[in-house]
């Protein structure tokens, strides 16, 4: 059974190691070793892991009392941040149920637009979710050059076409 959570910080480790393992292994079909590296050379840890989760809400799917993945939006800027499943768990629905959540979250929130920087890999997922590809981009890491793509997804249109039909 899946559960859809809101994460604390005694999650922040578990989270770290899922964003490694999705980067160096699930993300292998889609970047080079060099560009995994350089995106995520360790696991991270500490204050400066802490930091980087400050500011955003996220949200966990748990399976079976273990968190398998993760998403995360910016409460400021609507930037859909971070969404990590762990390798063994990808293409099981997962980020589908965290999506669903963070979605309906941010139109109960009246947010009229969410933004993000999808890795080659979730390109795909969020053009399944309705997303509009913005730009192609490259950014750097570690003197590296990893793509992505700049996404968006118009809330306010949705809800219209959603009370039209």
């Amino acid at each position: 059974m899946r559960l859809v959570r809101d994460a604390g910080a005694a999650d922040f480790p578990a989270l770290a190691e899922i964003f490694h393992a999705a980067v160096r292994i699930g993300a292998k079909t889609a970047y080079s070793d060099a560009q995994r590296a350089a995106w995520c050379p360790d696991v991270p840890e500490g204050a400066r892991w802490a930091k980087r989760l400050a500011g955003l809400d996220i949200l966990v799917a748990e399976t079976g009392g273990k968190i398998v993945g993760f998403m995360a939006m910016d409460r400021e800027s609507g930037l859909v941040d971070l969404s990590y499943v762990h390798p063994d768990h990808m293409r099981q629905g997962h980020a589908d149920a965290l999506y669903a959540v963070l979605e309906g979250r941010a139109r109960a929130g009246g947010r009229r637009r969410l933004t993000t920087e999808a890795s080659l890999l979730a390109e795909p997922f969020f053009a399944r979710h309705g997303w509009a590809l913005v730009a192609r981009q490259q950014v750097e890491r570690a003197g590296v050059l990893i793509p992505n793509a700049r996404m968006e997804k118009s809330l306010s249109s949705a809800a219209v076409d959603l009370a039209a039909s």
